[in-house]
């Protein structure tokens, strides 16, 4: 009697077949670079939409802001993966009152959570998936609105470098 075969996730399949057409891998260590130059902009982006909620306003929304804090540039950080060492830049605002929550201030190993973003970002998940993943991994609950604005920051970069991919055939 033969088991099923387990079938994947499209979405997955379609990720790391991106992935390997993209960087066309050659060894374990060219398929852990290529999966440290993911990392980098989604936990930018992440940040940014952090930020965004934070200050309740958009990056180049020109209009009218409910308070006097504004963005103020970046921050270097070094983060630690299990594929190595990642630099990404991090948000500031003018008060320095931003406190992130995706990667707090401080922390620098993020090994523990880089799989689980890899993977809402190859599921495409609900904003309802993607808090119930934040919750697991960091054991607090983050609001549909900070759902809403770090899932609006980052999915067109999910977009862009798909297509960018995607045209790489």
């Amino acid at each position: 009697m033969e088991m099923a075969r387990k079938k994947r996730d499209p979405k997955k399949v379609a990720l790391a077949q991106a992935i390997l057409d993209a960087y066309n891998p050659s060894s374990v260590e060219d398929m852990n670079d290529a999966l440290k130059d993911i990392f980098g902009p989604l936990f930018e982006a992440m940040l940014q939409g952090e930020m965004e909620n934070h200050l309740g306003y958009n990056s180049n929304n020109k209009g009218p802001k409910k308070n006097e804090n504004r963005r103020n540039g970046y921050g270097n950080k070094t983060l630690k993966t299990s594929y190595g060492e990642v630099d990404i830049e991090v948000p500031r605002d003018r008060d320095a009152s931003f406190e992130p929550e995706i990667i707090p201030k401080r922390q620098k190993d993020v090994s523990a959570i880089e799989n689980k973003v890899l993977a809402m970002y190859a599921r495409g998940m609900s904003q309802r998936d993607i808090s119930s993943t934040i919750e697991d991994i960091y054991g607090f609950k983050v609001s549909h609105e900070m759902i809403s604005d770090i899932t609006d920051t980052i999915l067109p970069n999910v977009f862009v470098n798909r297509k960018v991919i995607h045209k790489s055939f």
